[in-house]
């Protein structure tokens, strides 16, 4: 449920502030004290309803308009703005560093969208999708040294031989197209069916380039070391193998691999403190993870998990076993968790350091707080929202900025609405 923008009031935790607005016409006229001629009367009464059907008309456009919503949360009542709109299943977001946003449509487009909204024609250059099912155009992301050589990175679902899997890509970005294109990196096998391709995109302090799979829908096949199914994988900002990573040197094994036993990730970030990487894995039913993914480990899918079999049957040989990771947190019922961001802005304060997670099947935003690798507290905002959230970053204002997964989608900003 959404509230005016007129009644700031919050409502208990968890709700949207809404209380009847009341008219004290007594204040309006004076305080109602004073004696006052019959004409007198009658002039400051029409003024009063003028007053109020003016104000009811503000309620009214507020309330309807698509541009702004607000909603409760513990820390105030928060304004939900819509940037852009008319994007086609908007999946990831990069912001550049004159103030305009480059995002990725999962069809297949790249778009540069300006600060007041307005999208750009699709850019050129961009490789060819598979864009069936959960496969796109996914996630995109800037090199650290963007402002000197424009390198940008896109992951997306790739055809080929055998089916599909999740690249990697990489061009320079110019005003209307990506130049000098080549893959860095190609999930292998390629493998039928149009789901679980993850993938988000981290560089990490040391310039490694994180990037996120999925197990493409068969599950056995996360926990094959010489797969990169169900995988996180670390390779250099060239697409080369890092010399350190875990399974360098091993025969058999894909070296690319970070960390195995995943499912479908499709949201990560670099903890602002620790630099650590964290990610959020899409369960089945039930069973959705937020790991902290550490080199050569294994996070369990399918022998372990929270979560059932959409046909209701059990997965796995239980929810924990000697050498198989435990997540940092898990939701059961599920949450379909997509996109993920640590907040580090000051527009509120008390948010500081905490975990945002979008949801896809509930269409909120989950508040997750953190005492070291602990989380200690939820909080589901945007009840009533009801619009699947892709994806959640935070821009250079300090303010979060959502996807909604449609095929009308919008870009929305999540601001403290002052009281």
């Amino acid at each position: 449920m959404t509230t005016s923008t007129l009644d700031h009031r919050p409502g208990p935790p968890g709700t949207c502030a809404h209380r009847p607005m009341v008219w004290d016409t007594r204040s309006m006229v004076g305080g109602g004290t004073q004696r006052t001629t019959k004409a007198g009367r009658r002039i400051r009464w029409q003024r009063v309803q003028r007053m109020a059907i003016a104000s009811l008309g503000i309620v009214l456009l507020l309330a309807s308009s698509p541009l702004a919503q607000v909603f409760s949360s513990e820390q105030g009542p928060l304004r939900l703005t819509t940037v852009a709109r008319g994007l086609e299943h908007p999946w990831g977001l990069a912001f550049l560093p004159d103030g305009r946003l480059l995002v990725t449509e999962r069809p297949g487009r790249l778009r540069i969208v300006t600060p007041d909204g307005q999208l750009s024609a699709p850019l050129g250059g961009v490789p060819q999708v598979f864009a069936q099912g959960q496969g796109g155009l996914l996630d995109v992301a800037l090199h650290p040294q963007f402002t000197e050589n424009n390198l940008t990175y896109l992951s997306y679902a790739e055809p080929g031989a055998g089916g599909a899997g999740t690249a990697v890509a990489r061009g320079r970005l110019r005003e209307t197209h990506l130049e000098d294109v080549r893959v860095l990196f190609r999930q292998e096998p390629k493998v039928t069916g149009p789901v679980h391709f993850g993938s988000r995109l981290v560089f990490a302090p040391d310039g490694m380039l994180f990037v996120t799979l999925g197990e493409r829908g068969q599950r056995d096949r996360a926990q094959l070391l010489h797969e990169h199914l169900g995988k996180l994988v670390r390779i250099t900002p060239d697409g080369a193998v890092p010399s350190d990573n875990p399974f360098v040197g091993q025969a058999g094994v894909r070296p690319e691999i970070w960390s195995l036993g995943h499912r479908n990730i499709q949201g990560a970030a670099l903890h602002p403190q620790t630099q650590a990487l964290w990610i959020i894995d899409h369960g089945a039913q039930g069973g959705d993870e937020v790991n902290m993914p550490a080199a050569g480990k294994n996070y369990g899918w399918p022998i372990i998990t929270y979560g059932r079999d959409y046909s209701g049957a059990s997965i796995g040989e239980g929810t924990a076993k000697p050498g198989l990771e435990q997540p940092v947190h898990y939701w059961d019922p599920s949450i379909a968790p997509s996109g993920l961001s640590f907040y580090t802005g000051t527009r509120i304060p008390a948010w500081q350091g905490h975990l945002f997670v979008g949801s896809l099947k509930l269409g909120l935003l989950v508040r997750l707080r953190l005492e070291g690798p602990r989380v200690v507290h939820e909080e589901r905002l945007l009840q009533g929202f009801g619009e699947r959230i892709r994806d959640v970053r935070q821009g250079p204002d300090g303010l979060l900025y959502l996807f909604t997964d449609s095929p009308a989608g919008r870009i929305v900003r999540l601001e403290p609405l002052a009281r």
